[in-house]
């Protein structure tokens, strides 16, 4: 008999499960992995993994949607989820259902007989048990949380992907771009490409890949791209070129993302080939909720779940070219572990008015500490602080006109709990 009939009832009890919300570490969900898959391990397809500080779910998202254009079944696995648990695991483009995952939950609970596994671990291996059972022709797996000892590094990846660097989680993955670096290095494998999607990633990243004999490709080196008239000029690692259209994701930096994605996928070409015209579908259909997601209307919402320095200066560069023409107004919720002055201190030029306030999430910045850490940044644009994200919303679109622009950042928390809101045009 399954432990628990509905998903909200096995996700609640997962949360409470483990002694930590993180534990990094292989040897707990390695060894339930070990009892739980059917082929030794391994997936019964190529497999694709992606890390890095920023940049990962827009490089997955283009890969799914490259691959799809092809006709290819394709299994992919991120984190965290806006809205729905299901997000989390998609085949062919659609998250799995509520009784896929709990069929899964319950296998997973039988096979690791008393083993604690964290939430997130949970996840993982409902991920890979779902993709070997359903054998899609590919797999794509976002890392969670730096990439060595993160649970999606049980698979041996075909090709690996470090979208960027930056300072984040340093708590788990130290306090250097260099150690974050070596960190997340640990995704690449013998012998595989490792792509590099960064032009000034630390000099470990490479040094790593040396070190095991992985194939290092990184843009500015052995990739490139370049901006034209009509679109953009992708380079490969071989010096093939192809002329594309501008991703359908926004911002300057997706050029970035889209090289990595479309080397990434056709590193496997031998295996699953990709026509011209698939990767050109791929990247005008890439859709993400949450990342500079516009959503025209009376007042125009703008979603991004930015919550770091890195993440904000590329949310910068989209408000730089975003067109207001009137108030543009931010409603701003954090998690505790983040540096709010390092996500204001880019955006604020862009910003006329603040409201403040506090996700429910367990994990959040009170809104009084949020409010004492920004008022030298923000003074007196500061429009007041809330004790959700639905108030401080509600606030906002109070006092909005016409032409004005509402922009909810700070979290996937903070973003989910917009789209959910009444008033969201969606």
């Amino acid at each position: 008999m399954a432990r628990f009939a509905t998903l909200d009832d096995w996700l609640d009890w997962q949360s409470s499960l483990h002694p930590s919300r993180m534990d990094l570490g292989l040897e707990r969900v390695g060894t339930v992995w070990a009892r739980l898959a059917p082929e030794g391990g391994r997936l019964p397809c190529p497999v694709i993994t992606v890390g890095g500080t920023n940049g990962k779910g827009s490089t997955v998202a283009m890969i799914e949607s490259m691959a799809l254009a092809v006709g290819y079944r394709c299994g992919v696995y991120t984190s965290p989820h806006l809205c729905r648990y299901n997000e989390r695991v998609r085949l062919d483009g659609v998250p799995v259902a509520d009784e896929t995952l709990c069929e899964s939950f319950e296998r997973i609970d039988r096979a690791r007989e008393g083993i604690s596994l964290t939430y997130f671990e949970f996840g993982t291996l409902a991920a890979l048990d779902i993709f070997a059972r359903a054998r899609p022709d590919l797999v794509v797996l976002e890392v969670g949380l730096g990439g060595r000892l993160d649970a999606v590094n049980l698979i041996d990846a075909d090709v690996s992907v470090v979208t960027s660097i930056g300072l984040d989680h340093t708590d788990w993955l130290g306090d250097s771009l260099e150690s974050i670096a070596r960190e997340k290095a640990g995704i690449f494998r013998p012998g595989r490409p490792a792509i590099i999607g960064q032009r000034d990633a630390p000099e470990t990243l490479r040094a790593e890949a040396a070190r095991i004999g992985a194939l290092a490709l990184q843009l500015g080196r052995e990739l490139g791209h370049a901006r034209t008239t009509e679109g953009w000029i992708w380079t490969g690692p071989d010096g093939q070129r192809l002329a594309l259209p501008i991703p359908a994701l926004r911002g300057p930096f997706q050029l970035d993302n889209a090289t990595a994605a479309i080397v990434a996928l056709t590193a496997l070409r031998e295996r699953l080939p990709v026509p011209v015209n698939a990767i050109r579908a791929g990247l005008q259909r890439a859709r993400l909720p949450g990342r500079f997601q516009v959503m025209p209307s009376a007042v125009t919402w703008i979603l991004d779940v930015a919550h770091n320095g890195e993440a904000a200066e590329a949310l910068a560069a989209n408000l730089r070219d975003f067109a207001c023409p009137g108030r543009l107004r931010a409603v701003i919720a954090v998690l505790a572990d983040k540096n709010p002055e390092r996500l204001v201190t880019p955006i604020r030029e862009y910003v006329n008015d603040w409201y403040l306030a506090q996700s429910e999430d367990a994990r959040a910045l009170p809104v009084d500490r949020l409010s004492a850490r920004l008022d030298g940044l923000i003074g007196a644009n500061r429009r007041g602080a809330f004790g959700n994200v639905a108030e401080a919303i509600g606030a906002a679109l109070a006092e909005s006109v016409p032409g004005d622009a509402l922009l909810i950042v700070g979290s996937f928390t903070t973003v989910g709990q917009a789209l959910r809101h009444p008033a969201c045009p969606v």
